[in-house]
């Protein structure tokens, strides 16, 4: 069972760390350091912004089942 949950949890860390990088950038932090300040004119909340930051959400879900998962079987 404890192999089980490590795979998810390397699957769904590759996953986020996948996801957040595709979210564009806000301004103001690091993402101006590397070009991400300009601003484009789609602008605006896309569905596919909408859809990625659901499905961000639910991989950090998992992600945080799997934590938590593990670390009550270590604990037993």
């Amino acid at each position: 069972m404890e192999l089980i949950f490590t795979i998810v949890l390397m699957i769904a860390s590759g996953l986020m760390i996948l996801l957040v990088l595709l979210h564009k950038g806000r301004g103001g932090g690091m993402s101006d350091m590397f070009g991400g300040g300009v601003s484009s004119s789609l602008g605006g909340s896309s569905v596919a912004e909408r859809n990625l930051d659901r499905l961000t959400v639910g991989i950090g879900v998992i992600w945080f089942a799997c934590i938590i998962a593990l670390g009550l079987l270590k604990a037993y």
